[in-house]
């Protein structure tokens, strides 16, 4: 511990990462960097930079990550229509890379040894955070003290912030039962009732969009653009990558569309189950894929399906720094210059319905080919037959062989 002189830490001003600040401090008896980052998660930041003063902190960093994290985190990460384990849109594990990656910058700038997080033992974001750390400082001593003391209690948390000053909300019916995260993407929801598997979620749990009965009746249409894969406009309005995570938010949250309800698997072997409210992201896959299945050849369509699982997996467990990923990465990216044009889509009532695409220089869609029409000689029918034969020339073999 004498060996730590300076530790830079990710920094919220909640209830843990304060009492972190001051244990680190009295534990290590080191230097306390802190690092607060805006990705989104639309509360006020500022006040975490009193708390930190309050327990003599004079390096204190404070970001705006908004657009960094829509631009070079989420929307590389939809080029692939990345989905773990078939539901899961990867809000929260898409946002440790970013964390991890500051940090590290931050601890160069100011010379400090070490890095801490106040991710839990039992969780993923300890295994983002630090497989992120050592990818790009792979000699940056790293402090979970979730791993290293023993308040492992509300309880102990509230009697160590008593001794020693640090103000909390203690009265567990003033705040969310639930262990949230929020940014850009998403909000999740773990503990309290959802602990049980077999308990419906309580209405009032879910924070950004209305249930499907407040819903409006009337639908509501919107036309995405898009540019090498990825949305560009609204409506014809130009957006910035963050400004078109909020404004498909926006539109989602009051159409309740992007509620999920999942047990997943953790990348440390436990079952969890978490709620998650993803209108924007919901909406965006459903657009790309609209988009993709107009201009990217069936070959390369279904390739691109057969790596996502891998490419999200890489995101849910901490991978985003690794080798494999940035090759995956290179791979989709270049899938994506034929990914232009438009699509407008339906949202109603929890659903989001693509009725419409298309692309100037892009569609691989042949009207002439593809009609029930005349088509004008581009197809001629009896080539089938050849291909069929070929085609099913091995199974015609082996039923002869069983007969």
């Amino acid at each position: 511990m004498s060996s730590v002189k300076k530790v830079v830490l990710a920094y919220s001003g909640g209830l843990d990462t304060s009492i972190i600040l001051k244990w680190l401090k009295d534990t290590y008896r080191c230097d306390v960097v802190t690092f607060t980052a805006d990705i989104g998660q639309g509360e006020e930041i500022e006040p975490a930079r009193a708390k930190a003063e309050q327990f003599g902190t004079t390096e204190i960093f404070i970001e705006d990550l908004k657009e960094e994290f829509a631009r070079d985190f989420v929307f590389p990460m939809f080029r692939a229509n990345a989905l773990y384990e078939g539901e899961y849109l990867l809000g929260t594990s898409i946002a440790r890379p970013l964390i991890a990656k500051r940090l590290i910058e931050i601890a160069a700038h100011t010379s400090a040894d070490a890095i801490s997080h106040g991710a839990t033992g039992k969780g993923n974001d300890q295994v983002r955070f630090e497989l992120g750390a050592y990818a790009l400082n792979p000699d940056i001593k790293i402090i979970a003290p979730w791993r290293e003391w023993d308040l492992n209690s509300r309880e102990k948390l509230v009697a160590y912030a008593d001794t020693h000053g640090i103000p909390v909300e203690k009265n567990p019916s003033g705040g969310s039962q639930y262990s949230m995260d929020a940014n850009l993407l998403h909000i999740s929801y773990e503990g309290g009732q959802l602990e049980n598997p077999w308990t419906e979620p309580s209405e009032d749990m879910w924070r950004w969009t209305v249930t499907l009965d407040a819903a409006p009746e009337r639908p509501e249409y919107v036309e995405l653009d898009f540019r090498s894969g990825d949305v560009i406009a609204i409506d014809g309005e130009a957006l910035s990558p963050a400004a078109v995570v909020l404004r498909l938010n926006e539109m989602g949250s009051r159409h309740g569309i992007g509620r999920a309800d999942i047990v997943e698997n953790r990348y440390v072997g436990m079952k969890s189950r978490g709620c998650y409210e993803t209108p924007g992201g919901t909406i965006l896959l459903k657009a790309h894929r609209a988009m993709e299945s107009l201009t990217l050849d069936r070959e390369v369509a279904h390739l691109k399906d057969e790596l996502m699982p891998r490419y999200a997996s890489l995101i849910y467990n901490g991978y985003w720094w690794s080798p494999e990923r940035e090759m995956l990465q290179q791979m989709i990216d270049a899938s994506q210059a034929t990914v232009n044009g438009k699509v407008r889509l339906k949202l109603c009532k929890g659903n989001v319905t693509v009725v419409g695409r298309q692309s100037d220089s892009d569609s691989l869609f042949d009207e002439r080919t593809a009609t029930f029409e005349d088509d004008a000689g581009t197809y001629d029918q009896t080539d089938a037959a050849g291909f069929i034969k070929l085609n099913a020339l091995r199974m015609r073999i082996a039923a002869r062989l069983r007969r």
